[in-house]
Parts: C-alpha cells; structure tokens; sequence
C-alpha cells in the first residue's frame, strides 16, 4: 500500500515539473465583425400586394323582392345606366296601381271640398251661414288639399320603387364578383355583385406594425408587376389604415399607381419596394451579434489594440430585417463580433476574419 501510495506520488510530481505551474493560454478564435456606423441604412424592403381599382362598389337593389334574371357575371365590363339584374316586377307594379288609385280618390275629395268651400262663401256673403260654418268648409277644404298632395308623393315613391327593381351599373366598369343568383329572395340593401370602376387603380399591401411607421401618405415608392418584373414604375402611398386588421394584425396600405403599364389590370400581383430608411442616430448590428447578459440583451467588443472580446451590455430598439438598432451602449466606431458569439470567453482572444454575411435578404410578403 505504501508502494502505491508513493508511486502516485511521483507521477503527480512528474506532471507538474511538465506543464511548469502555468495555465494553458487561451486559443485564439477567429470570428467575424462588423464596424459599428451611425446612420446605418436598412434594407430595401419589398411588399406583394393585389392591383385593386380605387373604387370598388358594392351595388344592391333598393328595395326586396325575387331576383327574375341576373344579366351579367364575373369579369364582365359594363357601362353606366346598363342593366344588371332585375327583380320580380309583380308587386311594384301593384303597389303603383295602388298609389294612382288613391290619388283619384284624394283628387276627387279634394274637388268636393272647393265646391262645397265656393257655395258657403257665396252663402257666408249673403249671410245665410254662420262664421264658423264657413271655417269648418275652409278646414275639411285644406284637409282634402293636404290628403292629395300626400298621395300624389305617396305614388310617386312607388313609381320610383317600380324603377328600383331593376339594378343598372353607375360608372363604366368590371364586375369583380357575384354574390346572388336568380329565384333568390333578397332584401333591400343586399349586394348583389361588386363593381370595379374604370379610373384610377392603385395596389394595396398589408405591413407589419413594426413597419408601418416608415410610411406616410405622398411618400413615393416603387411599383412592379408580377408578371412584367423588368418594368418598374413609380407610384405614392395614398392611404395607411388607421388600425390593425383584428386578424392578421397588418396595416393596410393603398398605394397609387398614376402612371401604370397598359397592361396592369385588377386582381394582378405587384411589389412596393420602399426606399431606404436612413437614421443618422441609430445603430445596427446583425442579429447574429446579439446575445444574453443575464436578463439584458448584450454584443461582443473586440478592443483593437489588444485583439481581445469581452461583453457589453446594450440596450435594443427595434428587431428589424436589417439587424438590430442599438439605442445605447456602443459608439461609432467600435468593433463588434458579428459571427461567433457563443464560443466566445471574457477577455477572449481572437482573429478577425473576412466580413460579415448580409443580415437577412429584403423581405417579401
């Protein structure tokens, strides 16, 4: 036992007497940086959307009834004043038949009352009615006025609503869709198809709202046709949506498009690109340089004299597709390890090598 003892011992001595006492030297990494620049630009960003006319209606009866025939479908171009679709006519036709015969009734008690009025004012002036006999002949006289007018305006609310069963397109157009189909029963106010007047068009985009505060109404941005991709063209944002879509939780954007290719029709696929956003005061840095400090977001700085990383807590404004803004904690100039964080040490040294890799590619949606 003793012998054992001694002899590890004597191995133990052997390799301290090797490595001297000293601590092995830390390996040197190679990493990848990024220069820190105020004023970075982000990426150019790109949005899909829909070609959609300015104004799309939806047109519907003004008054209910069975729809007889539909005359036009989807995709259809229609002009001003033509007929669309038209209602069973039956029931207006009665209620205009109604509305005339209460007229001639009411222009018939009406002719009675300015006889009788005429005959006591002759009596009235030969005293041979009182006063007030005469007032009750002027009164039923204003009634009987009263009760025609009102069936005169009766009857020609019914003549318009005999009109009313048939639906004509307001504006040159297309038909973008159809939502009823004849034998069915609709009320007043029911759409019956959507309309797409002719004139100006424009694309609408949904941006995230992390996005939407880079864009404002009259900001120019640049347009491009699915199909025709070579060809871009300008265009301006006209509208950004006052809230979020409760579902996609998106905004909303319409963007003009004056002077588009004669070939953009509705319902085509187009991309917004938007010109770079340049904040002299921001920071970014790419994703990939950020990492954890307890509970704080923090980067890797490389001190240039020494070649040595150590960490910095930062504090993060926005995620974005460029990178990360940086709102405190670093300075222009300083360089900030891009590509190799977690294998990193306090006080690590390192090798810098090459560039960093772009951050992400401009998003499209």
């Amino acid at each position: 036992m003793r012998t054992l003892t001694a002899f590890v011992a004597i191995a133990a001595a052997a390799l301290a007497g090797c490595g001297n006492g000293e601590k092995p030297a830390d390996p040197v990494r190679p990493v990848i940086t990024v220069v820190v620049t105020p004023g970075a630009t982000a990426t150019r960003d790109v949005y899909s959307g829909e070609v959609r006319s300015r104004i799309e209606t939806d047109l519907a009866f003004r008054v209910g009834g069975k729809i007889a025939a539909r005359l036009v479908d989807a995709g259809a171009r229609v002009k001003a004043g033509q007929p669309l679709a038209r209602l069973d006519p039956e029931d207006a036709r009665l209620a205009a038949d109604a509305a005339r015969a209460q007229i001639a009734s009411s222009e018939a008690d009406l002719a009675l009352a300015r006889a009788e009025l005429e005959r006591a004012r002759d009596l009235l002036a030969r005293q041979f009615i009182s006063r007030s006999g005469f007032d009750a002949k002027e009164a039923a006289f204003k009634a009987a006025a009263a009760r025609a007018e009102q069936a005169r305006a009766q009857a020609a609310v019914s003549v318009n609503q005999q009109g009313y069963t048939t639906l004509v397109a307001d504006a040159d157009g297309l038909v973008l869709t159809v939502s009823a189909e004849p034998g069915q029963v609709v009320a007043a106010g029911q759409p019956i198809l959507r309309l797409a007047r002719d004139g100006p068009m424009e694309v609408v985009i949904s941006v995230p709202e992390g996005q939407v505060s880079r864009l404002r109404a009259g900001q120019p941005v640049a347009l491009s046709l699915w199909a025709q991709p070579e060809a871009v063209f300008p265009g301006q944002v006209r509208e950004v949506a006052g809230g979020a879509d409760p579902v996609t939780r998106t905004f909303a954007v319409r963007v003009a498009a004056p002077r588009h290719p004669e070939g953009m029709r509705v319902g085509m696929t187009a991309n917004v690109a938007l010109a770079p956003a340049t904040d002299e005061r921001v920071m970014v840095v790419p994703l990939t340089a950020l990492t954890k400090d307890g509970a704080e977001a923090a980067v890797w700085v490389v001190d240039p004299k020494t070649s040595r990383a150590n960490k910095r807590r930062v504090k993060v404004g926005q995620y974005r597709e460029d990178g990360a803004t940086i709102l405190s904690g670093l300075a222009a100039g300083e360089i900030v390890v891009a590509v190799g964080v977690h294998k990193l040490r306090p006080d690590q040294p390192v090798r810098l090598s090459g560039t960093p890799p772009p951050a992400t590619s401009p998003a499209s949606r």
